[in-house]
Order: C-alpha cells, then structure tokens, then sequence
C-alpha cells in the first residue's frame, strides 16, 4: 500500500485545507453551508450553500465597495504579471516602488515641486475638497507616505489598485495646484 497525503484535516467544528504551500484556509461548517477563510490563498472569505447530494452549490465571496474603486486605466509603467505566489508579493511590491518614484518623485517633476513646497499639505488644508479627493490627496502627503501604502499590499491586485490610486492621487494634486496658480 502506497503513501497517502490528506490535504484536509477536522479538529473539532474547524477543517484545516492544506496545499503544496502549507495551511490554504480554515473551514467551518459541513454539508449544505460553510464559510472559508484563506490563510495562504489569494481572495477573501468565502460563504458556501449547497443542496447536498446534487452537486449544486452557491459561493458568495465579497469584493470591495464598488462606489469606492478607482476605475482601471492604464498606468503607464507599472509591472503587469502573472499571479504570484506569496513569496514573490514583497518584491513586486517594490518594483512599483521603483515604478513609481521615478514617475513621481523624479528630478524636477511635478511631484518634486509639489512636495518641495509643500502644496499637498496645502491642498489637504483647504476646506473646499470632498471627501474623496482629500482622502487621495493625504495618500501622496509625502513621498515616504506613498512607499509605506504601497508596502501594505496584501496581494498583487491590491498592490496595482494602490499604485493607481497614487497616480490618480498625483494627477489630482497636479491639477487642482495648477487651477490655483501654484506651479508656475
């Protein structure tokens, strides 16, 4: 008889789901519903219902506020790959890092001048932004701001919404700095 790898173990109500990598998820529930909870996956929770012994079943995995997305557009520069592995996250990371500091914090760009003078901060202190523009505005206050958001990506989806919320972010600031006849 031969070796035998089980890629799932109970303990208790809990079913641990292993793959290549390790731990994948923790389970809870059984036959009929379950909700899932990824440990080393990419996603979200997910909340299974099923019709046992059909083979019919009905997964809900929830996804960011769509009034709060930034539409996708092309960003100019900013690495476009495959699907990494955990592993890899952290230096995908800074390769936007890398993208973006020389878009953005380049020898006499636009975003230098904007932070040499601090018209950002500027920005942010005038009374007549929304809500949704100041809260791009407060995401490019400072070049060091920029790098730690990008660094709390938590997969290679979410670091490329990032990275386009700081583009976004800078061509905002741009503007409104302009309309004012700050950068002249």
């Amino acid at each position: 008889m031969g070796f035998r790898f089980r890629r799932s173990a109970r303990l208790g109500p809990l079913r641990f789901n292993f793959s290549k990598a390790g731990l994948s998820s923790i389970s809870v529930g059984g036959p009929g519903a379950s909700f899932n909870i990824p440990v080393n996956r990419s996603g979200g929770p997910r909340t299974t219902l099923g019709l046992p012994g059909t083979g019919l079943s009905w997964s809900l995995e929830p996804t960011p506020d769509r009034a709060a997305a930034i539409p996708a557009g092309s960003a100019e520069g900013i690495p476009n790959s495959r699907r990494l592995r955990p592993g890899q996250l952290d230096a995908f990371k800074q390769s936007l890092v890398a993208v973006l500091r020389q878009q953005l914090f380049a020898s006499g760009s636009i975003g230098e001048r904007l932070w040499e003078h601090g018209l950002v901060s500027r920005l942010l202190a005038d009374g007549c932004l929304g809500a949704r523009s100041a809260g791009l505005l407060a995401l490019i206050e400072t070049p060091a701001g920029i790098e730690a958001y990008l660094l709390r990506a938590q997969s290679q989806d979410d670091a490329k919404r990032r990275a386009q919320r700081c583009i976004e972010a800078m061509q905002l600031a741009s503007r409104l700095a302009a309309e004012r006849g700050w950068l002249g």
